[in-house]
């Protein structure tokens, strides 16, 4: 009996614990302060400009772009001793569309301190993707139409990465244009396993710049997305032997090499 008591007491002891670590965040949620994230949009060391830009891949395919949109959410920032600072999931959807300059930036509001590491998903994750349609609003409103879709109706689901343009190596499309097309999505099923290409994105900020965020000043986290590593990450895609990328297993080859897309490159305080 006595042995049954202790080990309750145990049980006990070590949920209060629990409880106590996990209710003690290392942060003031009223000391909130501006931060935001540049996703500078670039093609090797050139500038990225739609339609007029001229490219080259890996593959000495020569490439133009038209149309470029990704999803980045779930923005995650790390304090130097690792506690994390999670931004509330209703504030961390943003829609970067080339098109459109100010959508560049990704605006958040995080407790002051310094932060030397980031997170971030390039996509939508599965939870917001069948959430019901009222909780899917600004940038997720698959009724907004996203200027051109960022939206499956027919398989319901969001496209995390979009890229158009045109390339003498294409095939001729039905317009009588050599152009391609990268839709990549999937965020693994509702009801059954499917296609995931969500990725997950690290950032270390140490050897650039640790974002110094404070109520008194706007602290940036400038990123560059270099988009030839679409072509040219873990593996070598070539536009005119998959010039149309959407739902299909190859899509996920096409995923695997978003992760190379991103570097830091500063950070203004």
């Amino acid at each position: 009996m006595i042995k049954h008591i202790s080990y309750l007491l145990l049980i006990v002891i070590t949920l209060s614990s629990c409880k106590k670590e996990i209710g003690a965040p290392p942060f003031d949620p009223n000391n909130l302060a501006p931060l935001s994230v540049e996703f500078d949009n670039i093609v090797g060391g050139q500038n990225l400009v739609l339609n007029t830009g001229n490219y080259k891949n890996a593959a000495g395919e020569t490439y133009n772009i038209s149309t470029l949109k990704y999803f980045i959410s779930n923005i995650i920032v790390y304090k130097a001793d690792g506690a994390p600072y999670v931004v509330p999931q209703d504030s961390s959807y943003f829609l970067i569309n080339e098109a459109e300059a100010d959508s560049r930036f990704a605006r958040v509001n995080v407790p002051e301190g310094d932060y030397s590491k980031i997170t971030f998903t390039l996509g939508v994750d599965s939870l917001r993707s069948t959430m019901d349609i009222s909780k899917r609003t600004g940038v997720l409103d698959p009724a907004g139409g996203h200027d051109g879709g960022m939206y499956w109706g027919w398989n319901s689901g969001y496209i995390f990465f979009k890229m158009e343009g045109s390339s003498p190596q294409a095939p001729v499309d039905p317009t009588g244009q050599h152009s391609y097309r990268y839709h990549i999505g999937g965020f693994g099923g509702y009801s059954a396993p499917t296609l995931n290409n969500i990725h997950i994105i690290t950032m270390d900020l140490t050897n650039r710049g640790i974002a110094q965020v404070r109520k008194n000043r706007k602290a940036n986290i400038h990123l560059f997305t270099d988009i030839s590593k679409l072509f040219n990450g873990a593996t070598q895609i070539s536009i005119a032997s998959n010039p149309q990328v959407m739902f299909s297993a190859y899509s996920t080859t096409v995923a695997n090499n978003f992760a190379a897309m991103f570097t830091h490159d500063h950070t203004e305080n």
